[in-house]
């Protein structure tokens, strides 16, 4: 006898959808007021939900923080990596990383501006756990490809063989983080245009 699954299928559907427009309101609400003032409380009051409602998708304010920086970190992916993975490898891809976040950037695509500027800032001086090990490794995802970009450009003759890439990339993300910091603080977005005028100004002293 055959099992008709279409409810099912359409309910967990439907749940997914559910969870996704959670964790976008969640991720909204951490960017301004950080993670640890997200709560289910906090967040069933901003969706017009039910405390036992969110329960039912996380059990437990970690979880529900863990869960947030997965879609964060999701969203960042669809913004800023996939885009540049169209661009050729060697120099192109490295500027399309770097005008892709600065995009991503000023497009304030969190209400707070960027995600991970705010939590990183929250967790910096916190003792290594489960939410602070989830932004640090996000880190290490960004630096690390962000380096593998950097040493493909060099390998391909698009920047001289002496640049140091981890000293590049600090510095290209010093400028990028001090605009979006200081947007967050004044407003004033032509911050961004200074950031990229002077990351390109540094990209052009070392390409060969």
């Amino acid at each position: 006898m055959s099992v008709d699954t279409s409810d099912t299928d359409g309910r967990r559907a439907k749940g997914r959808r559910t969870r996704a427009q959670i964790l976008e309101a969640a991720a909204d609400i951490a960017s301004i007021e950080g993670l640890e003032g997200l709560t289910i409380g906090r967040l069933a009051s901003e969706l017009g939900m039910s405390k036992s409602g969110l329960f039912a998708h996380f059990g437990s304010k970690e979880e529900l923080q863990l869960a947030t920086i997965g879609a964060a970190r999701d969203i960042f992916a669809r913004n800023v990596v996939a885009p540049a993975k169209e661009a050729e490898r060697g120099l192109p891809r490295l500027e399309a990383l770097i005008t892709a976040k600065l995009s991503y950037m000023r497009a304030e695509i969190f209400a707070g501006g960027c995600f991970f500027e705010t939590v990183r800032s929250e967790f910096d001086s916190r003792d290594p756990g489960p939410v602070r090990d989830a932004i640090e490794s996000d880190l290490q995802d960004w630096e690390q490809l962000m380096v593998r970009a950097i040493t493909a450009a060099k390998k391909a003759g698009h920047l001289r063989a002496d640049v140091d890439a981890e000293q590049l990339l600090f510095e290209i993300d010093a400028l990028s983080g001090t605009a979006s910091q200081r947007h967050q603080l004044n407003g004033d977005a032509s911050l961004y245009d200074r950031a990229e005028a002077a990351i390109t100004a540094r990209l052009s002293a070392a390409t060969v």
